[in-house]
């Protein structure tokens, strides 16, 4: 091994950059005034190395895919974990379940209670959004020959998503509960206290007109009342949530926003009178 001086090393490690700041001009130069030389010199350097890299990304491309997969066993595990515990909680609401209801058919045998019958329903699908008189309706296809009215109930899946307005002799045209027009008689789950619940053009009604000393709280679920005889009592419509201004609204169980297709239901109610069908008073008789 040769041995350096100091004041030789102190002179090379200050030449060093000089050196290689002339050589890459050097190298730049060359390129500007022989393109073909320059091209060549790239082309051996790229199959010198070609090899060297080949060999260098197998190594990497398998320790690539041993992160990848720990990763995701790790995110596994996590989901895993997240499953039982929904699996868990699951067996518990199912376990309340079935003791609700063999309560409930004891109950119903000992007070000889009568069933209400199950409501007809058609499905319609969903064809156009907005339009109309309303902000926020949907317009149905529907068959030739139906027998869907006005005030009939529209459900999706999850829950209330309105009802029937306009019906012509093969579409029908549906208000959903978030238009402004839109005033659904409801029923505080918690509390049993009546309320209604108005649209307001945007993703969530609000409630208005809770009885006295009743406050909607944050979570409570809401059902339709059967309140004046326009809806059936118990639909599910959504829960409660509190406004940042602090005025309570609804969270709508339907999908208002991905309505593909909904069940119109002929609940045999007839508590909202179509406009055509309200008398007209009698003309006063003239002064003579």
């Amino acid at each position: 091994m040769i041995r350096l001086s100091i004041p030789l090393r102190q002179a090379l490690a200050r030449l060093s950059l000089p050196l290689m700041i002339a050589a890459a001009f050097g190298v730049m130069l060359l390129g500007k005034a022989d393109a073909l030389l320059a091209e060549r010199l790239r082309s051996h350097l790229a199959d010198a190395l070609s090899p060297i890299y080949a060999a260098l990304a197998e190594p990497m491309g398998a320790v690539r895919n041993l992160v990848e997969e720990v990763q995701s066993l790790a995110q596994l595990r996590e989901e895993n974990a997240v499953l039982r515990e929904e699996n868990e909680r699951l067996r518990r609401w199912q376990a309340a379940a079935l003791a609700l209801e063999s309560e409930n058919e004891l109950l119903r045998r000992q007070l000889n209670f009568l069933p209400e019958a199950a409501p007809a329903f058609v499905t319609a699908r969903v064809v156009a959004d907005g339009g109309g008189t309303y902000a926020r309706a949907v317009l149905l296809a529907t068959g030739p020959q139906h027998a869907i009215r006005k005030g009939q109930v529209a459900l999706d899946e999850r829950g209330f998503v309105g009802r029937v307005t306009e019906v012509g002799s093969r579409s029908a045209r549906v208000l959903l509960a978030t238009d402004m027009n839109s005033r659904i008689p409801v029923t505080l789950e918690s509390s049993r206290a009546r309320a209604i619940m108005a649209g307001s053009n945007g993703a969530r009604p609000r409630l208005s007109h809770w009885p006295e000393g009743v406050m909607p709280v944050e979570g409570e679920r809401i059902v339709t009342s059967a309140e004046a005889g326009a809806f059936p009592a118990g639909l599910p419509v959504g829960v409660v949530r509190v406004s940042p201004q602090g005025a309570p609204e609804v969270e709508l169980f339907a999908r208002l926003d991905r309505l593909d297709a909904v069940r119109l239901f002929d609940y045999g109610l007839r508590g909202i009178l179509p406009p055509e069908a309200v008398a007209r008073p009698e003309p006063r008789p003239g002064r003579r």
